[in-house]
Formats: structure tokens, C-alpha cells, sequence
């Protein structure tokens, strides 16, 4: 007997349906012709799911959509049996994040070049700024800007060999450290000695980068740090853990930066 179901009901049967074939995200998305965050704000019960979508995945995954849709609907459990040794065969991709120095110095020089002069951007404001534009530009495209890896700690992301880039890039002359006093706080600035190079970056890695400065720019240390609290990656790491950036795909409104109602092709 066929029934009303919700997003996250459909989302939910199709994530049991693409494990018991023993399919990678990245293959079903693939094969459907969506993008692999699309498919997981579909799995998510986050993006709804139309006729020809829904025919589609049951040629894929060859189920019966009478079945599918059926009040009763239950994953066949011989195959259910093989779950767990087939999604280890079938592992979902793992963002392995490698560190491009030169193109993280570039990025710090850019920031700086824009916000140095604004007395609230402070070393905490200038870690958020570099979270947000890696992790904004991994969800969008997928790709890495920096290459940072992140840890979560209790004043938010932090990235890693911060303080060791920094002091090369003070001992080469880029970057000058000040201490000083904000609205009766210590405070920590950096100020930059020269431009960025922005032939080490792409136009769409600082368009990123830029969204980020307009929005956030001008907030304290303590609402940024408050709002980088709440976003997804963050919340769903464990204190002193390296934040994987493959969360990204999971964020919600106000933090998702792509329009997960639509498709976006793999280029």
C-alpha cells in the first residue's frame, strides 16, 4: 500500500537502498547526474526529490518505486547482511587536505591587505576568516583553497602551523606582530609588509575569499567566534579533533553557501 512519505523518509530509504548495492555517494551521484552534496541533502531529507529523479534512482539501484513507496517498505535483509563489509569496499571519499604554504601566506597577505585597519581583526577574527573561505570554497567546488587543516578548540577553528607560518613570514619581512588593547582585552594584529601575490590564487578562490571579508569582516572576535560555533563542521567534530571539510556538505541555512534546491554538474 503506497503512502505520503517526507523528505527524510525518502532520503533515509535511499541511503539504505545506495549501501546495500555497496555505492559510494560520489558513484550514485555520478550515475543520477547531481552533484554528490545534492545527493547527500537529499539523503539528509533536506532537498525533495522529483518524479524523474525518483525513476531514475530506481533504475540505478534497482528497486521497485511501488515498493519504495509502500508503507511496509523494508531493505531486503540478505543483502542488509552485507552492509557493513561492502561500505568498507565502497568507502565514501575522505578529504585529505595538503597544505600549500606559499598559497596560505598569499591568502593571510590578502585578508590582511583589506582588514588589517579595522581594529576588531585581531589574530581569533583572522583564523575565522581563513575557516570560513576554506570551507566555503571546499563546498562549492569541491576542491581545496589552502589546503589548512583545522582543529576544533573552545574559541573555534583554529588553523594548523598557524604560528609557524607566521614567524616565517614575520622573519621574511611579510608580516609585522603587534600587541595591543581592545576595548580593555589583550589583542593580537598582524600587519602585512607587502602585497599578496594573487597570481596564486584563481578567480573563484578569491571571490571566496571576498564574500567572506564583506560578511564577516566587521564582526567582533566574540560573534565570530559565537557564529563559527554553530556551523555544522565545527558542532559535529570532537573538541581537539582535526574538522573534517567533507562536513561542509551538511550545513544548513544561514552556513550553506550553494543552492542545494538545484543540480550542479561535476565540471
Amino acid at each position: 500500500m503506497s503512502t505520503k512519505l517526507s523528505q527524510k523518509q525518502i532520503g533515509q530509504r535511499i541511503t539504505a537502498i545506495r549501501k546495500t548495492k555497496g555505492l559510494s555517494q560520489e558513484d550514485l551521484a555520478k550515475s543520477v547526474k547531481i552533484s554528490r552534496p545534492s545527493l547527500a541533502q537529499i539523503e539528509l531529507g533536506n532537498r525533495s526529490v522529483d518524479v524523474l529523479e525518483l525513476q531514475q534512482l530506481a533504475m540505478i539501484l534497482n528497486f521497485s518505486l511501488d515498493d519504495f513507496m509502500s508503507e511496509d517498505f523494508t531493505v531486503n535483509q540478505d543483502i542488509a547482511g552485507h552492509i557493513e563489509t561492502k561500505s568498507k569496499k565502497a568507502s565514501e571519499r575522505v578529504s585529505v587536505p595538503t597544505l600549500q604554504i606559499n598559497k596560505f601566506k598569499n591568502v593571510i597577505l590578502y585578508i590582511l591587505e583589506r582588514c588589517a585597519g579595522k581594529p576588531n581583526v585581531g589574530e581569533t577574527v583572522l583564523y575565522k576568516l581563513l575557516y570560513f573561505s576554506d570551507f566555503n570554497y571546499y563546498e562549492l567546488y569541491e576542491e581545496h583553497l589552502t589546503g589548512a587543516s583545522y582543529r576544533k578548540l573552545p574559541y573555534g577553528p583554529v588553523p594548523q602551523k598557524f604560528d609557524w607560518i607566521i614567524n616565517q613570514m614575520i622573519d621574511q619581512r611579510k608580516l609585522q606582530r603587534v600587541k595591543t588593547d581592545y576595548h580593555g582585552y589583550p589583542q593580537t594584529r598582524y600587519l602585512p609588509l607587502e602585497k599578496a601575490d594573487l597570481t596564486e590564487l584563481k578567480a573563484s578562490e578569491k571571490e571566496v575569499i571576498d564574500r567572506v571579508i564583506e560578511q564577516m569582516s566587521d564582526w567582533s572576535a566574540a560573534a565570530i567566534s559565537a557564529y563559527s560555533h554553530q556551523d555544522l563542521p565545527w558542532l559535529a567534530s570532537k573538541e581537539g579533533e582535526e574538522i573534517n571539510y567533507e562536513l561542509a556538505f551538511y550545513r544548513e541555512t544561514p552556513y550553506t553557501v550553494r543552492n542545494y534546491g538545484e543540480d550542479f554538474e561535476q565540471q
